[in-house]
């Protein structure tokens, strides 16, 4: 009985996630400039519960501001450090560091973590939808919160990667176009 409820609970939560990564492309998005660094704080300190009996560090740098959606940027953070806590649950003390650069003229905001990391022969395939690195057994997900960062992403006409090495952590990095894929509408 206890795996039956536990297995129910985890297809609900992927339901969930499965209706939010079909919304992504239809939901009407409301450009305006949006304050990255304080979006990235606001989710860092939203992860406190997840921290909880931890000692984990974040490093939210000053970022260049964005022009988007601040609904759907949030989610972006949302996920990204959300994977950085969970990531760097097996470090005595969890560094997670998020920030922006500029590179030929295009801004990169980034995320980075020195979790448990992944070969990135593989990341090809993380930013698709169930696709995982890890056994669940060891961290939860449905494998669907980096397909709705692509995504995002994408809706704002930037693009997503990541650079990792096993047991060395990651970093995941975007970039936003203004106007996006669909102009605001």
């Amino acid at each position: 009985m206890t795996r039956i409820c536990a297995n129910a609970e985890k297809m609900g939560r992927l339901i969930i996630d499965l209706l939010a990564l079909s919304r992504l492309d239809r939901a009407a998005m409301t450009m305006a400039t949006v304050d990255m660094t304080a979006l990235a704080r606001r989710c860092a300190e939203e992860l406190a519960p997840a921290c909880e009996g931890r000692d984990v560090v974040f490093d939210i740098r000053g970022m260049a501001p964005a022009t988007g959606d601040e609904n759907l940027l949030r989610e972006v953070f949302a996920n990204l450090l959300s994977n950085a806590v969970k990531y760097t649950r097996p470090r005595a003390q969890a560094r997670i560091e998020a920030g922006s650069c500029v590179s030929q003229g295009e801004t990169i905001y980034y995320v980075k973590d020195n979790g448990v990391g992944f070969d990135t022969a593989y990341a090809a395939n993380i930013f698709k939808p169930f696709t995982r690195l890890h056994r669940e057994s060891e961290f939860e997900g449905s494998g669907v919160g980096l397909s709705i960062v692509q995504r995002i992403a994408a809706r704002h006409g930037g693009r997503v990667w990541v650079s990792a090495r096993p047991d060395e952590g990651a970093e995941f990095c975007f970039t936003l176009m203004p106007g996006g894929e669909n102009d605001g509408k």
